[in-house]
């Protein structure tokens, strides 16, 4: 995360979801219907790293209650064990069905998960194969910026709030 202050960092996030939300409503336009729509979402900018038998990642990002009008600056880690080399550097849009399950997540934070792709991209280069996934009342959309990675790994995430800039 860039910045020296609590207000760049803050800035820094934001400009990162709005762009994350904006390509992701030219690729797919059915999505901001749904973003609008919903509880919250939460928008996620991680960088993936997978050395054969493991994968470690971290990011950064940032929940919004759309009932509330409530902003939340989350950090995020994970790790994984599973096939595959590479490193991958992607955001994640999580649109929540229900204000419970948004609740949750932005106080508990836990999501565990598989995943499975494949990527090869640079900049506007390259392709990149994520997946589309509905688990705890909420959809997962990724996007990935860069990377070159193809991996199959069972992971876990965790997910809680960045003291330093709530």
């Amino acid at each position: 995360m860039q910045g020296n202050t609590k207000q760049q960092q803050r800035a820094y996030v934001t400009l990162m979801k709005d762009k994350v939300l904006q390509d992701l409503y030219r690729l797919k336009p059915d999505i901001q219907a749904q973003v609008e729509s919903s509880p919250g979402y939460a928008v996620f900018s991680n960088v993936n790293v997978n050395i054969i038998l493991a994968s470690f990642g971290g990011g950064y990002g940032v929940a919004i209650d759309n009932q509330n009008v409530d902003t939340t600056y989350m950090k995020m880690g994970e790790v994984g064990i599973g096939l595959g080399a590479g490193v991958k550097d992607f955001r994640i849009l999580i649109v929540f069905h229900s204000a419970l399950s948004f609740h949750d997540f932005v106080n508990k934070g836990w999501v565990f998960g598989g995943q499975m792709d494949a990527a090869a991209k640079a900049s506007d280069k390259g392709a990149a194969v994520g997946v589309e996934a509905t688990i705890n009342n909420a959809t997962i959309y990724q996007l990935t910026e860069s990377g070159l990675a193809l991996q199959a790994t069972i992971k876990g995430t965790k997910y809680w709030k960045d003291e330093g800039l709530n």
